[in-house]
Formats: C-alpha cells, structure tokens, sequence
C-alpha cells in the first residue's frame, strides 16, 4: 500500500516536533542540574552590607605601586588630559 505525500509529510512533522522537544526538555533538565551543582559548589554571599565591607576591606600599601610610579601616571594623565 502507498502512502500519500500528506501522510508522509505529517509523518514528518510530528518525528521532528518530537526530536524538538525531547531535545528541549532533557536541555531543561541539564540547566537545572547544573544551576543546583554551581550553588552547591560556591560560597554564599555575605547577608550584611557590614559582612561584605569586612570581605572586601582596603588594599594594604604592600599591593599599592611605589610613590614614584604613583606620581609618574599622574603626571602622564594630566598631561593626556591637557593635549585634548
């Protein structure tokens, strides 16, 4: 028995809206696995604005360039600054 381009056509349709969401739903699933995986693994963030200042305090003088270069990109910006 032959089957008409119609039947073959819908045939077709309803196998690739099937891949389509098959693919879908397990890319839904995957997102969600890894959404709990990557909150499970990092840490959580401070609950006082008084917490996150503590984290993230001043940079100590021992990471700050030496005076000398300080001044020499100072000089260098004003100077950029002053030939606009």
């Amino acid at each position: 028995m032959e089957t008409s381009l119609i039947d073959q056509g819908v045939s077709l349709m309803l196998y690739g809206m099937g891949t389509v969401f098959v693919f879908l739903t397990i890319l839904v699933f995957a997102t969600n696995m890894m959404s709990k995986l990557v909150k499970a693994l990092t840490p959580e963030a401070p609950d006082s604005p008084q917490e996150h200042a503590q984290n993230n305090a001043a940079p100590s003088n021992e990471s700050l360039p030496p005076a000398n270069v300080i001044s020499a990109i100072e000089k260098a910006i004003a100077e950029h600054r002053a030939s606009k």
